[in-house]
């Protein structure tokens, strides 16, 4: 977003980088009041910290590097950072888990790099896998909806952001990690999935990360974005059938061993990855077929990740190991120059035939 200015011809449009940070909140908007409703005043003071963090670390970078703050903070693109990286939290999470969470996206991801538009890998991605590996236990503290369904109050929910344990009694495992903990003790796949029902995940009555539980608003708000053109159907579409396919099949084989498809797509963090995240301007190819390659890739790889790796959800590995591709996948897949060869070369000219006299 912030290339250099080239040479003409230009493109000129009203939509500036603040009118797109501003409508992919607004999209994040459903997801995010269900993700509050389902657990409380804990995820709305958790959502909270985790913006508020990130906003101060980019105002504190900026002036600490002598550029101008309030232009650069007006944009949204910390806020939206900060956003993403608390729907891909544990709703309960301590307080200094969003903190940490922040600074991670913002300083290492980010301002590194030289700011929006110069950063290589997703900052919110960055700053759930720091969290994730640095701190497994708190990353993995699930709450279930059923069980909280008696609300807590503002006093409750300071007291679980202070202390940063939920209570025994409400914790829960979300699905993929059940599957993954029950396969490995040898239970059969029909046994570890008996209390996953389709509905649940589409109204969000589910263990998980704050925004990742309603599959139904997360869809509702990324196709609000593809009406309003800020994101193309290419990139989530591909996203879906790269995870999709390899389950299917997989599925199809043994059917004991793999989860379905639709359990994949409705699980974690992918449909959250397929509209909000694979979708990011800066760290996704601007070639159609870089945008192929790059969402079956992704998609493919959480697969992987989530059937054969350490850890049951892998949406942020598969994103960040795409984003490292993404410069390759400019340069390889980058469309033809009009008159000029797909290596570069320039056409051989042609000159118009004249009619004879």
């Amino acid at each position: 977003m912030n290339n250099p200015v080239q040479a003409s011809p230009h493109a000129l449009t009203q939509r500036t980088s603040g009118r797109i940070m501003a409508l992919v909140m607004l999209a994040l908007l459903p997801a995010t009041l269900a993700g509050f409703w389902q657990f409380g005043w804990p995820a709305f003071c958790l959502w909270l910290v985790t913006v508020a963090s990130c906003v101060l670390a980019e105002a504190l970078c900026l002036q600490w590097a002598g550029k101008p703050v309030a232009p650069v903070l007006a944009d949204g693109s910390a806020a939206l950072t900060g956003w993403l990286l608390a729907m891909s939290l544990p709703p309960w999470a301590p307080w200094w888990l969003g903190v940490l969470g922040g600074v991670f996206s913002i300083v290492l991801a980010k301002q590194v790099f030289g700011g929006m538009g110069c950063n290589v890998f997703n900052p919110a991605m960055v700053g759930r896998t720091v969290l994730l590996v640095s701190f497994p236990v708190q990353m993995t503290q699930w709450v279930s909806p059923a069980l909280i369904a008696q609300g807590t109050d503002l006093a409750q929910a300071v007291s679980i952001g202070l202390h940063g344990v939920a209570t025994d009694a409400m914790t829960s495992a979300s699905l993929l990690g059940h599957v993954k903990t029950e396969l490995g003790r040898g239970i059969d796949l029909a046994g570890a999935m008996v209390a996953f029902a389709p509905e649940q995940a589409f109204a969000g009555a589910r263990p998980g990360s704050l925004g990742e539980t309603s599959a139904l608003a997360i869809v509702a708000g990324g196709l609000f974005l593809v009406f309003k053109r800020v994101i193309g159907l290419r990139i989530p579409i591909g996203y879906m059938a790269g995870l999709c396919l390899p389950a299917a099949i997989a599925h199809a084989a043994a059917p004991h061993a793999f989860m379905p498809a639709g359990a994949h797509l409705l699980s974690g963090g992918a449909l959250l990855c397929a509209f909000f995240i694979a979708t990011d301007y800066v760290t996704s190819p601007s070639a159609p077929f870089g945008q192929w390659i790059y969402a079956l890739g992704a998609g493919l790889l959480t697969w992987l990740i989530r059937t054969w790796g350490g850890y049951p959800e892998g949406v942020a590995f598969a994103i960040l190991l795409m984003n490292a591709a993404t410069p390759l996948l400019d340069l390889w897949a980058r469309p033809r120059i009009f008159g000029r060869r797909v290596g570069g070369k320039p056409l051989a000219a042609r000159r118009a035939q004249e009619p004879l006299q």
